[in-house]
């Protein structure tokens, strides 16, 4: 690829952390302001069109769009003094983890990328002990080469049947009708694999919230948060013969 001489990112009114989805739409709002219907017989409006649809065609594309952004960033190597290329001494970084690893601990291999590093990737083994609490900051010393530390940061990875709030859980339970009127008892399985008793309290409300205490994730001062049981009614379906 030659030499970027045009900021294709300028060209869409974007910057270069912007996402596919904010490109095409870029592209697609400003190209129907160059229409020809809109802009009949306009020199300025053809070429601003043609610089908009190569913007679109490299940008578009993650193997040509990296090619440029390579392309971007090397005039801005050669200019720069020699001794302003250097590694970072700290470095920081999150880890995320399911949330089990912070009930019973884990060692996880994690790879920093420094960009002035000419070794590429530097790996560290992050040893997590049993119950961490989420947001716990681990240092690691670099090689003395690099001097300084890395920083990394063990937040929880995204659960289908459980949102974190805190150390606290939240989670749903769905439960007939019939069964919230008159109350009783419901088993779920909490976060470390064990069965918990939900006491459902007679006539209990629609999304009404029941605390299982000592549920949830460790806190940072000991023990752990709870589990918020929110209460849904199953949706019942009846069906009926209708006479001919």
């Amino acid at each position: 690829m030659q030499r970027a001489e045009k900021n294709h990112y300028a060209t869409l009114g974007l910057d270069r952390r912007c996402t596919l989805a904010q490109i095409r739409a870029a592209y697609r709002a400003l190209a129907k302001q160059l229409h020809p219907d809109v802009n009949p017989n306009s020199p300025a409006a053809i070429a601003r069109t043609q610089e908009l649809n190569a913007a679109h065609a490299i940008l578009s594309d993650s193997d040509l769009r990296a090619d440029y952004d390579r392309e971007l960033d090397k005039p801005k190597k050669s200019a720069a003094p020699a001794r302003e290329v250097k590694i970072q001494c700290n470095l920081s970084q999150d880890v995320h983890l399911p949330l089990e690893d912070f009930l019973r601990g884990t060692k996880r291999e994690v790879r920093i990328h420094d960009s002035a590093n000419p070794n590429g990737a530097e790996i560290y083994q992050l040893i997590v002990p049993p119950e961490t609490t989420p947001g716990t900051r681990f240092k690691i010393s670099r090689a003395e080469t690099f001097g300084g530390f890395v920083q990394l940061r063990a937040k929880p990875l995204p659960n289908f049947r459980f949102k974190v709030r805190g150390s606290d859980l939240r989670c749903d339970l769905k439960i007939k009708s019939e069964h919230a009127a008159q109350g009783g008892v419901e088993m779920i399985r909490g976060i470390s694999g064990t069965m918990l008793r939900v006491q459902i309290p007679r006539g209990v409300a629609r999304g009404e919230i029941i605390r299982i205490a000592n549920a949830g994730l460790p806190k940072s001062r000991g023990g752990r948060g709870d589990l918020l049981v929110r209460i849904i009614y199953r949706v019942e379906v009846r069906i009926s013969r209708v006479g001919k």
